[in-house]
């Protein structure tokens, strides 16, 4: 099953389902910012050039789903599975990545600034002219 949609908006205060599963979704600069996706089921999705603001992705499935050039401002991404992500020049600035597996992600030109990466998982993740200024690590795992 293949979700494909083109114009999303989700925000502000949109919910999602406990199990909302879209495998694979194609949002591509979706807006949704603001969406509440909790736990959704999105490997391989295609989310380039979205704008996830705000949004709460806590324990969200993102296993090797593209994030390009999306902007993940301040969203909650604690606990998430983001392994072999791609999320070059993506905008993390003030995300809550606490717990996320970012292992060999993409990370490439990403802006990282005031993010919280307590306990998160970045072994193997490239991070190549990422921006990690004032960003929080404590128990990082590399």
């Amino acid at each position: 099953m293949e979700a494909k949609i083109g114009v999303v908006n989700l925000a502000p205060g949109a919910r999602s389902r406990h199990d909302l599963e879209l495998l694979p979704a194609t949002l591509v600069r979706a807006n949704l910012r603001g969406a509440r996706l909790g736990w959704a089921d999105l490997p391989f999705a295609h989310l380039d050039n979205a704008n996830l603001s705000g949004a709460s992705l806590t324990h969200a499935n993102l296993y090797e789903a593209e994030l390009s050039d999306a902007n993940l401002s301040g969203a909650s991404l604690s606990d998430a599975n983001l392994s072999k992500a791609t999320l070059n020049r993506a905008n993390l600035s003030k995300a809550d990545l606490k717990g996320a597996n970012l292992s060999n992600a993409y990370l490439r030109d990403a802006n990282l600034s005031e993010a919280h990466l307590e306990e998160a998982n970045l072994n193997r993740a490239n991070l190549e002219r990422a921006n990690l200024r004032e960003r929080t690590f404590n128990l990082l795992r590399w």
